[in-house]
């Protein structure tokens, strides 16, 4: 791995920006950038910071994901999130390391999976799946649990059976095994 030093260059942000906001910049070296395969045309990038370092890579669609990931033999699941017969998200969830990649199909940000949130994360994923399930502290669960053929609390197994469908609204998730 090549290493280098740089400086972030930090100034005033502008435009909409809060008062006292700044900008952090870093320049790259432009032969790693177009190692990466970034050019004009496609430069989005994803950002992930742990608390000690920043990862810069390049920001895969959802596809590209989902074969990167069964590549390296992960177990890898699809999962389409419908309002009525529309195609809402898409969500490529790799239960092997616990990360996802989703694709909103309508701007309507109440109609998607994970509302304004263009990057969730696996604990967002989680919260999604139990807001389409039966509450965990409902009483009656386990007998719910037992007329679906389950034998404990599993979001993504009840989705399985219900479609993930839900008395308030038309939404329902397809699951497939990729």
């Amino acid at each position: 791995m090549e290493k280098r030093l740089a400086k972030i260059n930090i100034s005033a942000a502008g435009g909409t920006a809060a008062k006292g906001a700044k900008t952090c910049k870093v320049t790259l070296p432009t032969a790693w950038v177009e190692a990466m395969g970034i050019s004009l045309e496609q430069r989005d990038v994803a950002l992930f910071f742990d608390g000690n370092q920043i990862i810069l890579t390049c920001r895969l669609s959802c596809s590209e994901f989902a074969k990167q990931k069964r590549a390296l033999g992960h177990k890898v699941w699809r999962l389409c999130f419908y309002d009525g017969d529309r195609l809402c998200t898409t969500i490529y969830a790799d239960f092997t390391d616990e990360t996802l990649a989703a694709e909103n199909h309508v701007d309507d940000p109440v109609k998607t999976a994970f509302g304004n949130n263009p990057v969730p994360n696996w604990e967002d994923f989680q919260t999604f799946l139990q807001e389409r399930c039966i509450p965990k502290e409902r009483a009656g669960l386990r007998e719910y649990l037992e007329a679906l053929d389950l034998d404990e609390y599993d979001p993504l197994a009840i989705i399985q059976k219900t479609g993930g469908r839900i008395a308030e609204d038309q939404q329902w998730i397809e699951v497939e095994d990729v």
